[in-house]
């Protein structure tokens, strides 16, 4: 962005700090007229035809905007992905609980990838680890959606899940 000596067009369209249309003028009357109001001459939209350029107070102008930007980010949500690991000998109650980690997940807005590990021989039986995962996916129903299917990559079989959007 340029400011004041830094705007070398012939002539800009000028806007003043209230608002209004100033009309398009030289670059040197500009900033006169803009230092006759102690502001500074900001070169807005470069590629108009004239320019765009606005008289304010740039010090403001810039502190203004880097708290928006602020607040921006502060406004902003990372949704990260956890995962929950499920073994396919698991028993109710630890089942449970994976249940209810998934559930805080989905709570705090994160995206849950559930992985089933299968060890030796229990490659053997994918379809016990399908029954497990659809049995989580139903415990999960009424605060996640299933994003992608229980499918076997390997010797690993993934879902993952996404909280509901609330209301």
């Amino acid at each position: 962005m340029q400011i004041n000596e830094e705007i070398r067009d012939k002539e800009v369209r000028v806007i003043s700090d209230t608002g209004e249309q100033l009309g398009i003028m030289s670059s040197e009357q500009a900033l006169k007229l803009a230092e006759s109001r102690n502001l500074d001459l900001v070169k807005f939209a470069p590629q108009a035809k004239p320019p765009v350029c606005k008289i304010v107070d740039y010090g403001k102008y810039c502190f203004d905007q880097a708290k928006r930007e602020k607040e921006a980010r502060k406004n902003q949500r990372v949704v990260e992905t956890k995962e929950i690991r499920l073994s396919l000998k698991i028993d109710t109650h630890d089942f449970d609980t994976k249940v209810g980690h998934a559930l805080r997940f989905f709570k705090d807005g994160n995206k849950v990838k559930v992985s089933i590990r299968f060890r030796g021989r229990e490659m053997a039986h994918p379809e016990i680890g399908l029954k497990i995962m659809e049995r989580f996916a139903e415990a999960c129903a009424e605060s996640g959606n299933v994003e992608k299917a229980a499918k076997l990559e390997g010797r690993q079989m993934l879902m993952f899940m996404a909280p509901k959007p609330s209301k």
